[in-house]
């Protein structure tokens, strides 16, 4: 999986970081996006990388600018307790 890290300039609020959603989930084959207005940023999880130009054309075209494309491997966090919850021996108290 991977994660790619968007910086976009125009979002001002939480209807921004709707459109800037719904336009990434509409165009792209992704697992999941969430957008900051209040950083600036879009994250988005996919299976693989995505089209840096696209990306960039399609959220253009929704009169946001993007400023910058990250992208890194991705692995989903795994649960696990609190040391302050084991036992002496690691296991569930």
């Amino acid at each position: 999986m991977i994660k790619t890290t968007i910086t976009i300039d125009g979002m001002m609020c939480a209807m921004c970081e709707s459109h800037v959603n719904d336009t990434i989930r509409n165009n792209f084959k992704i697992k999941k996006v969430a957008s900051s207005h209040a950083k600036g940023t879009t994250d988005i999880i996919s299976e693989s990388a995505l089209d840096e130009a696209a990306l960039r054309e399609t959220i253009g075209k929704t009169g946001y600018k993007v400023l910058e494309i990250k992208t890194e491997p991705y692995e989903k966090k795994k649960f696990s307790f609190p040391l302050s919850f084991r036992g002496s021996k690691g296991s569930l108290s």
